[in-house]
């Protein structure tokens, strides 16, 4: 038996991490939050994690700045996907160019994100992700 995939939800808005964790967790991922940039950064250096979704416009330390930290540091870096309500082409081609596998805009879709998700790890979209 395989263990579960384990997926970090950085956002500071409280309903949105938790229906984010909620609809990851009805589709078999291992969830875990994080409420800002220092806090993903902590997780990040004391857990594997398969994936970081993750907002960009956070108090503190912003998504964008959470992964240039873990670029320049010795860890290895999980694939990245921006979820975020910045959805200007320049904001998606800065997420491009830090290596994000992938970026969704919010409100997004139950689908999308599972189908963002399964693509960025390399693996066939969920049967129900169309819902």
């Amino acid at each position: 038996m395989t263990s579960p995939i384990r997926i970090l939800v950085v956002d500071d808005e409280p309903d949105t991490l938790g229906l984010i964790e909620l609809t990851l967790q009805t589709a078999g991922y291992q969830v875990h939050t994080a409420p800002d940039g220092e806090q993903a950064l902590e997780k990040l250096r004391n857990e594997v994690y398969h994936l970081v979704l993750l907002d960009i416009m956070m108090p503190g330390i912003s998504g964008y700045d959470v992964v240039r930290r873990l670029q320049s540091s010795d860890a290895k870096l999980p694939p990245i996907v921006f979820l975020t309500a910045r959805g200007r082409p320049e904001d998606r081609e800065m997420g491009e160019s830090l290596g994000a596998q992938g970026y969704l805009t919010k409100p997004t879709t139950r689908g999308k994100l599972l189908d963002c998700i399964s693509q960025s790890l390399g693996q066939a979209p969920p049967a129900h992700a169309s819902s």
